[in-house]
């Protein structure tokens, strides 16, 4: 399936978008940036809508997008002070979090070009390579993303990458979802639960500590679920650093173990998404960035707390602290992942 032109880039390259369809499921993906433009499902009351946030042409996914649905790497989440060490040398990379270096740079792999290398009804593979020192990096990256829709409701994604010199990797889509539809509004009401029992907690410049704390006794306690209103306005420093929630929670269970992560309730609509990873790590963020200088594809502007994204990934900043899971990959091995978002109705 070649899918339908979506634009051109500022380069002229021509750019597709590929529609994968299941039962009541619909995904639209582009292959700039491999970036999920919409996920369509029901309601309760079998209303169709799309539950993600984007944008309504290339040229905002090019320019102005908050990664809306892309594969954001080398590195998702913060790498503090724009530089890590690796077997005695150090590499600096471009800042573009204040002084820190946020999903890989400033032109991450959600701003690049991916090649498609498969494309049927229920499946898309895309792939691209990362050169050697692309924005500071070390080594050739292989990188392989594979959507595909196994059952009604299901959407996976694997990832795959190569490199022929030590690295460090860490891959996640960042995409922005609200059950009630696109532009519908905020997300405060959506009940959320998470599988974890502790969190990474940030200094003001929102970087790990190194520190992994208990969520009890902490606004960052989802082990039961809870509205994500219920103490987004808490006064506790981790909630002010981050202006809502931005935090990496530290998931139960075996990492490389597909698992249950989390799960997101909109009881307005009766949308449910479940969240399974093999990951070691999930970031839940509120789009507290979200300004409302972004109007969507649904005409209507984008402010915070109007989306809640589950980036499943390596913990942050994790080459700057030897304390957490390593994230370095080295010539030989593979990086493998998997996370699938399972979306239903009640």
């Amino acid at each position: 399936m070649a899918g339908d032109t979506f634009g051109r880039t500022a380069d002229g390259h021509e750019v597709r978008r590929h529609t994968l369809a299941r039962g009541t499921l619909r995904v639209r993906i582009i292959d700039f940036g491999a970036v999920v433009t919409g996920i369509e499902c029901p309601d309760r009351d079998g209303r169709i809508a799309n539950v993600v946030l984007g944008l309504p042409d290339l040229k905002g996914y090019e320019t102005v997008s908050p990664s809306f649905g892309a594969v954001v790497g080398r590195y998702a989440n913060r790498i503090a002070g724009g530089r890590f060490s690796l077997d005695g040398r150090t590499y600096h990379l471009p800042t573009n979090d204040g002084g820190n270096t946020l999903h890989g740079g400033k032109r991450n792999f959600g701003l690049h070009l991916w090649r498609v290398d498969h494309a049927d009804e229920v499946s898309l593979g895309l792939s691209r390579l990362s050169p050697d020192g692309e924005e500071g990096f070390p080594g050739n990256l292989s990188v392989q993303v594979h959507y595909s829709l196994p059952a009604d409701g299901v959407l996976r994604i694997a990832y795959r990458a190569w490199t022929d010199r030590p690295t460090v990797v860490n891959l996640t889509n960042h995409s922005y979802f609200n059950l009630a539809g696109e532009g519908a509004g905020d997300v405060l009401g959506h009940r959320v639960q998470i599988e974890a029992d502790a969190f990474t907690p940030t200094d003001p410049e929102q970087v790990p500590t190194g520190e992994i704390r208990p969520v009890a006794g902490t606004p960052l306690d989802f082990r039961t679920e809870r509205a994500l209103g219920e103490r987004i306005r808490v006064g506790d420093p981790q909630i002010v650093f981050a202006k809502g929630y931005d935090h990496s929670f530290v998931l139960r269970g075996q990492a490389d173990t597909l698992r249950r992560a989390a799960a997101c309730h909109d009881p307005a609509s009766g949308r449910r998404l479940a969240v399974w990873t093999t990951s070691p790590a999930l970031q839940l963020y509120t789009g507290n960035n979200l300004d409302g200088t972004l109007v969507g594809p649904s005409g209507r502007i984008y402010r915070s707390g109007d989306a809640v994204c589950f980036e499943t990934q390596r913990f942050p900043n994790a080459p700057n602290i030897p304390s957490f899971p390593s994230a370095v990959l080295r010539p030989g091995e593979a990086f493998e992942a998997v996370t699938e978002f399972r979306l239903t109705v009640a």
